[in-house]
Protein backbone atom coordinates (compact mmCIF):
# COMPACT_ATOMS: atom_id res chain seq x y z
CA UNK A 1 0.00 0.00 0.00
CA UNK A 2 1.60 3.11 -1.26
CA UNK A 3 1.09 6.11 1.37
CA UNK A 4 1.21 9.69 0.68
CA UNK A 5 1.88 12.76 3.10
CA UNK A 6 -1.28 14.90 4.53
CA UNK A 7 -1.14 17.93 3.14
CA UNK A 8 0.97 20.53 5.44
CA UNK A 9 0.54 18.13 9.02
CA UNK A 10 2.92 16.21 7.05
CA UNK A 11 2.15 12.62 8.70
CA UNK A 12 1.90 9.93 5.85
CA UNK A 13 -1.58 7.96 5.45
CA UNK A 14 -2.47 5.06 3.22
CA UNK A 15 -3.46 6.60 0.16
CA UNK A 16 -6.42 4.55 0.23
CA UNK A 17 -8.72 4.79 3.15
CA UNK A 18 -11.45 2.17 4.15
CA UNK A 19 -15.49 4.43 4.91
CA UNK A 20 -17.66 3.37 7.43
CA UNK A 21 -20.76 4.56 6.74
CA UNK A 22 -22.00 1.56 4.23
CA UNK A 23 -20.72 -0.52 6.95
CA UNK A 24 -22.85 1.45 9.36
CA UNK A 25 -26.05 -0.08 7.62
CA UNK A 26 -27.29 3.94 7.56
CA UNK A 27 -26.31 3.96 3.93
CA UNK A 28 -27.35 0.84 1.89
CA UNK A 29 -29.20 -1.37 4.18
CA UNK A 30 -27.87 -3.56 7.32
CA UNK A 31 -24.70 -5.96 6.22
CA UNK A 32 -24.08 -8.72 8.72
CA UNK A 33 -21.86 -7.88 11.32
CA UNK A 34 -19.27 -10.52 11.38
CA UNK A 35 -18.47 -9.02 7.67
CA UNK A 36 -18.09 -5.62 9.25
CA UNK A 37 -15.08 -7.10 11.87
CA UNK A 38 -13.68 -8.77 8.87
CA UNK A 39 -13.81 -5.75 6.47
CA UNK A 40 -11.71 -3.68 8.99
CA UNK A 41 -9.31 -6.83 9.72
CA UNK A 42 -8.70 -6.92 5.78
CA UNK A 43 -8.15 -3.38 5.64
CA UNK A 44 -5.34 -3.71 8.09
CA UNK A 45 -4.17 -6.68 6.12
CA UNK A 46 -3.82 -4.87 2.91
CA UNK A 47 -1.80 -2.24 4.70
CA UNK A 48 -4.70 0.38 4.63
CA UNK A 49 -3.50 2.67 8.04
CA UNK A 50 -6.53 5.42 7.32
CA UNK A 51 -10.20 4.89 8.59
CA UNK A 52 -13.21 7.16 8.27
CA UNK A 53 -15.92 7.43 10.66
CA UNK A 54 -18.35 9.97 12.75
CA UNK A 55 -19.65 9.74 16.12
CA UNK A 56 -23.18 9.84 14.06
CA UNK A 57 -22.51 6.37 12.02
CA UNK A 58 -24.21 4.01 14.19
CA UNK A 59 -24.55 6.61 17.38
CA UNK A 60 -21.57 5.79 17.65
CA UNK A 61 -21.17 1.86 16.65
CA UNK A 62 -18.79 2.41 14.18
CA UNK A 63 -16.04 4.25 16.64
CA UNK A 64 -16.29 2.00 19.44
CA UNK A 65 -15.88 -1.34 16.31
CA UNK A 66 -12.90 0.53 15.36
CA UNK A 67 -11.50 1.09 18.65
CA UNK A 68 -12.04 -2.42 19.47
CA UNK A 69 -10.38 -3.54 15.87
CA UNK A 70 -7.49 -1.12 15.60
CA UNK A 71 -4.31 -0.39 17.25
CA UNK A 72 -3.80 3.10 17.58
CA UNK A 73 -0.01 2.95 17.31
CA UNK A 74 -0.34 1.60 13.50
CA UNK A 75 -3.43 2.82 12.36
CA UNK A 76 -4.97 6.54 11.72
CA UNK A 77 -8.71 7.53 12.49
CA UNK A 78 -11.11 10.26 10.99
CA UNK A 79 -14.04 11.53 12.55
CA UNK A 80 -16.47 13.73 11.74
CA UNK A 81 -18.61 15.80 14.25
CA UNK A 82 -21.55 17.93 14.27
CA UNK A 83 -24.61 16.14 13.71
CA UNK A 84 -26.62 15.70 16.78
CA UNK A 85 -28.91 12.12 15.20
CA UNK A 86 -30.09 11.37 19.08
CA UNK A 87 -30.97 14.80 19.58
CA UNK A 88 -35.07 15.72 18.79
CA UNK A 89 -35.36 17.32 16.30
CA UNK A 90 -32.24 15.64 14.86
CA UNK A 91 -29.67 19.19 14.19
CA UNK A 92 -26.41 20.04 12.92
CA UNK A 93 -24.59 21.98 15.60
CA UNK A 94 -20.91 23.11 15.72
CA UNK A 95 -20.74 25.47 18.69
CA UNK A 96 -17.61 24.47 21.06
CA UNK A 97 -19.34 23.19 24.35
CA UNK A 98 -21.09 20.65 22.22
CA UNK A 99 -17.71 19.79 19.86
CA UNK A 100 -15.88 19.46 23.60
CA UNK A 101 -18.90 17.27 25.20
CA UNK A 102 -18.78 14.98 21.34
CA UNK A 103 -15.37 14.99 21.13
CA UNK A 104 -14.70 13.63 24.77
CA UNK A 105 -17.35 10.77 23.63
CA UNK A 106 -15.56 9.88 20.49
CA UNK A 107 -12.20 9.71 22.58
CA UNK A 108 -13.94 7.21 24.54
CA UNK A 109 -15.58 5.05 21.98
CA UNK A 110 -12.41 4.88 19.85
CA UNK A 111 -9.99 4.51 22.89
CA UNK A 112 -7.39 7.14 21.92
CA UNK A 113 -6.33 10.08 23.86
CA UNK A 114 -5.67 11.47 19.85
CA UNK A 115 -7.74 11.00 17.55
CA UNK A 116 -5.75 11.73 14.30
CA UNK A 117 -8.35 13.87 12.09
CA UNK A 118 -11.32 15.18 13.32
CA UNK A 119 -13.50 16.74 10.88
CA UNK A 120 -16.78 18.77 10.95
CA UNK A 121 -19.93 17.06 9.77
CA UNK A 122 -20.98 19.06 6.53
CA UNK A 123 -21.62 22.84 8.44
CA UNK A 124 -22.55 25.40 6.22
CA UNK A 125 -20.14 28.58 4.93
CA UNK A 126 -21.72 30.81 7.18
CA UNK A 127 -21.37 28.04 10.34
CA UNK A 128 -17.90 28.28 9.93
CA UNK A 129 -17.53 31.67 9.93
CA UNK A 130 -19.22 32.24 12.45
CA UNK A 131 -18.39 29.09 14.93
CA UNK A 132 -16.65 29.03 17.96
CA UNK A 133 -16.46 25.32 17.75
CA UNK A 134 -13.45 26.48 14.75
CA UNK A 135 -11.63 27.86 17.50
CA UNK A 136 -12.58 24.82 20.01
CA UNK A 137 -10.72 22.29 17.34
CA UNK A 138 -7.58 24.49 16.71
CA UNK A 139 -6.57 24.77 20.39
CA UNK A 140 -7.33 21.08 20.57
CA UNK A 141 -4.61 20.73 17.78
CA UNK A 142 -2.38 23.17 19.05
CA UNK A 143 -2.15 21.16 22.56
CA UNK A 144 -1.68 17.81 20.51
CA UNK A 145 -5.13 15.87 21.56
CA UNK A 146 -6.36 15.74 17.91
CA UNK A 147 -3.79 15.17 14.90
CA UNK A 148 -5.93 17.90 12.47
CA UNK A 149 -9.32 19.50 12.06
CA UNK A 150 -10.93 20.19 9.26
CA UNK A 151 -14.45 20.01 7.17
CA UNK A 152 -16.34 17.07 5.37
CA UNK A 153 -17.69 20.06 3.03
CA UNK A 154 -20.50 19.79 0.74
CA UNK A 155 -19.80 22.56 -1.08
CA UNK A 156 -17.44 25.01 -2.55
CA UNK A 157 -18.14 27.86 -0.17
CA UNK A 158 -18.07 25.76 2.46
CA UNK A 159 -14.18 24.87 1.85
CA UNK A 160 -13.46 28.40 0.57
CA UNK A 161 -14.75 28.85 4.19
CA UNK A 162 -12.89 26.22 5.97
CA UNK A 163 -9.61 27.26 4.55
CA UNK A 164 -9.94 31.00 5.12
CA UNK A 165 -10.27 29.52 8.63
CA UNK A 166 -7.00 27.81 7.91
CA UNK A 167 -8.81 24.26 8.20
CA UNK A 168 -5.76 21.61 7.72
CA UNK A 169 -7.79 19.20 5.55
CA UNK A 170 -11.11 18.84 3.49
CA UNK A 171 -13.16 16.00 2.41
CA UNK A 172 -15.23 16.51 -0.65
CA UNK A 173 -17.11 14.37 -3.45
CA UNK A 174 -14.42 13.98 -6.08
CA UNK A 175 -15.67 11.20 -8.69
CA UNK A 176 -15.40 11.14 -12.87
CA UNK A 177 -19.35 12.95 -12.76
CA UNK A 178 -18.58 15.25 -9.98
CA UNK A 179 -14.66 16.53 -10.40
CA UNK A 180 -15.34 20.31 -11.09
CA UNK A 181 -15.31 21.68 -7.33
CA UNK A 182 -12.30 20.29 -6.47
CA UNK A 183 -10.41 21.24 -9.73
CA UNK A 184 -11.64 24.48 -9.32
CA UNK A 185 -10.43 24.35 -6.01
CA UNK A 186 -6.98 23.09 -7.13
CA UNK A 187 -5.09 26.63 -6.58
CA UNK A 188 -6.46 27.34 -3.45
CA UNK A 189 -5.54 23.81 -1.74
CA UNK A 190 -1.91 23.69 -3.24
CA UNK A 191 -1.19 27.18 -2.00
CA UNK A 192 -2.24 26.44 1.37
CA UNK A 193 -1.22 22.98 0.86
CA UNK A 194 -4.41 21.37 2.90
CA UNK A 195 -5.14 17.68 3.01
CA UNK A 196 -7.82 16.55 0.82
CA UNK A 197 -9.91 13.18 1.78
CA UNK A 198 -11.84 12.26 -1.47
CA UNK A 199 -14.80 10.14 -0.80
CA UNK A 200 -17.54 8.87 -3.44
CA UNK A 201 -14.98 7.73 -5.93
CA UNK A 202 -17.48 5.51 -7.42
CA UNK A 203 -20.51 7.66 -7.23
CA UNK A 204 -21.77 5.26 -4.76
CA UNK A 205 -21.24 2.26 -6.93
CA UNK A 206 -22.64 3.32 -10.17
CA UNK A 207 -19.22 3.67 -11.60
CA UNK A 208 -18.35 -0.21 -10.84
CA UNK A 209 -20.39 -0.30 -14.17
CA UNK A 210 -22.75 -3.22 -13.09
CA UNK A 211 -26.21 -1.34 -13.35
CA UNK A 212 -28.90 -1.19 -16.01
CA UNK A 213 -30.76 1.46 -17.46
CA UNK A 214 -33.13 0.65 -14.96
CA UNK A 215 -31.70 -0.29 -11.64
CA UNK A 216 -33.96 -0.32 -8.50
CA UNK A 217 -32.83 -0.13 -4.88
CA UNK A 218 -34.18 -1.88 -1.67
CA UNK A 219 -35.87 -0.39 1.20
CA UNK A 220 -33.35 1.50 3.47
CA UNK A 221 -30.85 2.37 0.49
CA UNK A 222 -30.13 5.85 0.30
CA UNK A 223 -29.39 5.76 -3.37
CA UNK A 224 -33.20 5.15 -4.08
CA UNK A 225 -33.70 8.97 -3.27
CA UNK A 226 -30.14 10.09 -5.12
CA UNK A 227 -31.58 9.83 -8.30
CA UNK A 228 -34.44 10.38 -10.57
CA UNK A 229 -35.30 7.43 -12.98
CA UNK A 230 -34.39 9.53 -15.70
CA UNK A 231 -31.32 10.38 -13.92
CA UNK A 232 -29.93 7.49 -13.18
CA UNK A 233 -30.92 5.99 -16.96
CA UNK A 234 -28.39 9.24 -18.46
CA UNK A 235 -26.25 8.47 -15.61
CA UNK A 236 -25.85 5.01 -17.07
CA UNK A 237 -25.70 6.11 -20.74
CA UNK A 238 -22.46 8.04 -19.70
CA UNK A 239 -20.83 4.65 -18.77
CA UNK A 240 -20.60 3.90 -22.16
CA UNK A 241 -17.84 6.57 -23.16
CA UNK A 242 -16.32 6.26 -19.78
CA UNK A 243 -15.63 3.01 -20.29
CA UNK A 244 -13.43 3.85 -22.96
CA UNK A 245 -10.65 4.75 -20.21
CA UNK A 246 -10.54 1.15 -19.64
CA UNK A 247 -7.23 0.06 -21.40
CA UNK A 248 -3.65 -1.49 -21.03
CA UNK A 249 -3.15 -2.39 -17.35
CA UNK A 250 -6.87 -0.48 -16.27
CA UNK A 251 -9.01 -3.78 -16.29
CA UNK A 252 -12.24 -2.21 -15.20
CA UNK A 253 -15.12 0.76 -15.19
CA UNK A 254 -14.21 0.50 -11.52
CA UNK A 255 -10.33 0.32 -11.54
CA UNK A 256 -10.60 3.73 -14.00
CA UNK A 257 -12.74 5.11 -11.70
CA UNK A 258 -10.48 4.74 -8.58
CA UNK A 259 -7.32 6.10 -10.50
CA UNK A 260 -9.15 8.71 -11.57
CA UNK A 261 -9.07 10.10 -8.02
CA UNK A 262 -5.70 8.50 -7.28
CA UNK A 263 -3.90 10.19 -10.48
CA UNK A 264 -4.89 13.54 -8.45
CA UNK A 265 -2.34 14.15 -6.56
CA UNK A 266 -3.77 17.01 -4.91
CA UNK A 267 -5.71 13.79 -2.93
CA UNK A 268 -4.03 12.86 0.36
CA UNK A 269 -6.77 9.83 0.08
CA UNK A 270 -9.38 8.32 -1.49
CA UNK A 271 -12.32 7.00 0.85
CA UNK A 272 -13.82 3.33 -0.16
CA UNK A 273 -17.10 2.57 1.01
CA UNK A 274 -17.29 -1.09 0.35
CA UNK A 275 -19.64 -3.75 1.26
CA UNK A 276 -18.08 -6.85 1.15
CA UNK A 277 -13.85 -8.15 1.72
CA UNK A 278 -14.15 -9.21 -1.85
CA UNK A 279 -15.05 -5.56 -3.04
CA UNK A 280 -12.27 -4.13 -1.14
CA UNK A 281 -9.39 -6.67 -2.28
CA UNK A 282 -10.92 -6.05 -5.90
CA UNK A 283 -10.07 -2.56 -5.42
CA UNK A 284 -6.72 -2.43 -3.43
CA UNK A 285 -5.87 -4.93 -6.17
CA UNK A 286 -7.29 -2.33 -9.18
CA UNK A 287 -5.62 0.84 -7.65
CA UNK A 288 -2.49 -0.70 -9.77
CA UNK A 289 1.29 -0.01 -9.25
CA UNK A 290 1.19 3.47 -10.01
CA UNK A 291 1.60 6.29 -10.59
CA UNK A 292 1.09 6.60 -13.47
CA UNK A 293 -2.03 5.47 -12.82
CA UNK A 294 -3.24 5.99 -16.43
CA UNK A 295 -0.71 5.46 -19.78
CA UNK A 296 0.40 8.79 -21.13
CA UNK A 297 -1.86 8.43 -24.22
CA UNK A 298 -5.44 7.93 -21.76
CA UNK A 299 -4.35 11.04 -19.48
CA UNK A 300 -4.19 12.96 -22.89
CA UNK A 301 -7.30 11.58 -24.07
CA UNK A 302 -9.41 12.01 -21.20
CA UNK A 303 -10.75 15.23 -21.21
CA UNK A 304 -12.11 14.40 -25.09
CA UNK A 305 -13.39 11.04 -23.85
CA UNK A 306 -15.25 12.62 -21.26
CA UNK A 307 -17.11 15.54 -22.95
CA UNK A 308 -18.19 13.46 -25.79
CA UNK A 309 -20.76 11.94 -22.74
CA UNK A 310 -21.21 15.45 -21.69
CA UNK A 311 -18.87 15.41 -18.91
CA UNK A 312 -16.32 18.12 -18.40
CA UNK A 313 -13.28 18.53 -16.06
Amino acid sequence: MRTRRFGRVGFQVSELALGTWGLSGEAYGAPHEEDVGRIVELAVELGITLFDTADAYGDGAMERLLGMRLDATKTQVVTRLGTLRDATPPMKRFDAETLKTRLAASRDRLQREVIDVVLLHNPSAAALRGSDGVDFLKEEAKLGRIGAWGVSAGSMEAVHAAVDRSADAVMLAYNVFHAGDLHKLTDRLAATDTAVLARSVLSHGLLSGHWGPHKTFFDGDTRAARWTPEGLRYRVSQLQAVRRLVAGEVLTLRAAALRFALANQLVSSAVLGVRSTTQLRQLVREAGEGPEYFDEETLLRMPEILASAGIEL
